[in-house]
């Protein structure tokens, strides 16, 4: 096709090691907000695990935006056959395609699997290349058997084209904690009002006092024991809440090989035995943004009380201060962490559905949702767990 009188030719892959990991990875490292899970080497570590492919539902169908022998953009595309490991709910649209004798499934998605942080999501060479992309999308969409194409979680630049070209706009809300240069963190709880600084040393206490201690590790200095035992907290943490996990210990291991740098493990011990852990990825700040840490996983195999909130929240926190680390990212949901200092944010999708009725439908929906998300914005707000004057 040709935009803006550049000609673009369009590939489909069904996996990433069909394409140049050199020339993915420029083109990410170019965005506004790049993110180590949009990196060649992480959305290639889910395939090769078999986390993603094969009897998973998810089908890679990468799309390739072509200029010559040029890569001039990318999208991470899946071919859904139900909607787990996405974290932006869609299930009730489901149910009504169900209840008309329609089928919701399959369904195209860019998102990055089981991964809930907002970032690029179209690696474009430059505006032209960003609007080549959704087109190809949309034709891609068009042309396919799908119900609808899903962008999940896009950064501005990614969102502003795609509304540009009509699709729907969806908004949800994050907890993320910010740290504003503290010394350490009983200078980050000198910021909180009373009751919640009273709380969280409470919940600290109950961790020491059972006899837990913690080291964190980056990814060259963790061992593959230091992974398997991460491996085995995670699963028994998904069995102990009756689900079935989505990642593996391949995947793990693909990980620390491949992306050491981008890796941080929290391990912590009783009396010199390991008991849980958590993962952290981390983006070393660029010309473009801050750095980041990302709290993805953790586990435990045993039931310590708060011992959650120390592994996958407190501990990070500390990490990011002793680090100069200036934002936290504690995933997707959990309104208990605005006690605990996370403030809330608004993430956004974007939507296309083919049935016109249906996508009338959701988009009178998605704006009644809108005004629903603004005001649960506010109203957290009016929560703030910080002193006033510390706002």
């Amino acid at each position: 096709m040709t935009t803006n009188g550049s000609n673009y030719r369009t590939q489909v892959i069904d996996g990433m090691c069909a394409v140049d990991a050199a020339s993915w990875d420029a083109l990410l490292a170019a965005q506004a907000q790049p993110t180590p899970f949009l990196r060649h080497a992480f959305l290639n570590a889910l395939e090769q695990s078999g986390c993603v492919g094969p009897g998973t539902g998810w089908t890679p169908s990468h799309l390739l935006l072509w200029q010559g022998d040029s890569l001039a953009g990318a999208v991470p595309l899946y071919l859904k056959q139900h909607s787990y490991g996405e974290y932006v709910f869609d299930w009730a649209w489901a149910d009504a395609y169900t209840r008309n004798g329609l089928d919701y499934y399959p369904k195209l998605l860019c998102a990055v699997p089981f991964t809930p942080v907002s970032g690029t999501r179209l690696l474009a060479q430059d505006a032209p290349a960003r609007q080549a992309l959704v087109r190809a999308l949309l034709d891609a969409a068009r042309h396919s058997e799908v119900s609808s194409l899903h962008i999940l979680f896009p950064d501005s630049t990614d969102m502003a084209e795609l509304a540009r070209q009509d699709l729907e706009v969806r908004q949800g809300v994050q907890f993320h904690w910010r740290n504003d240069g503290y010394r350490d963190f009983d200078a980050f709880l000198a910021t909180l009002e009373q009751k919640k600084r009273k709380n969280i040393r409470a919940e600290r206490r109950k961790v020491h006092e059972a006899g837990v201690r913690f080291r964190h590790l980056d990814g060259r200095q963790a061992s593959e024991a230091d992974w398997r035992f991460f491996a085995r907290c995670y699963r028994h943490t998904y069995r102990e809440h009756h689900s079935t996990p989505y990642l593996n210990l391949a995947f793990f291991l693909a990980l620390a090989e491949a992306m050491p740098d981008n890796l941080l493990l929290i391990i912590g011990e009783r009396e010199a035995q390991p008991i849980c852990a958590s993962l952290l990825i981390h983006q070393p700040a660029t010309e473009h943004g801050e750095a980041v840490v990302y709290g993805r996983y953790w586990g435990a195999l045993e039931a310590i009380p708060c011992l959650h909130f120390e592994t996958a929240y407190y501990q990070p926190q500390t990490l990011c201060i002793e680090r100069g680390i200036t934002l936290f990212e504690g995933g997707a949901q959990g309104e208990h962490k605005l006690w605990r200092g996370f403030l809330p944010i608004v993430t956004q999708s974007a939507h296309w559905l083919a049935h016109p009725a249906f996508a009338d439908a959701v988009a009178q929906f998605l704006q009644r949702e809108r005004g629903g998300i603004e005001h649960y914005v506010s109203e957290l707000h009016e929560h703030s767990p910080f002193k006033a004057t510390s706002v």
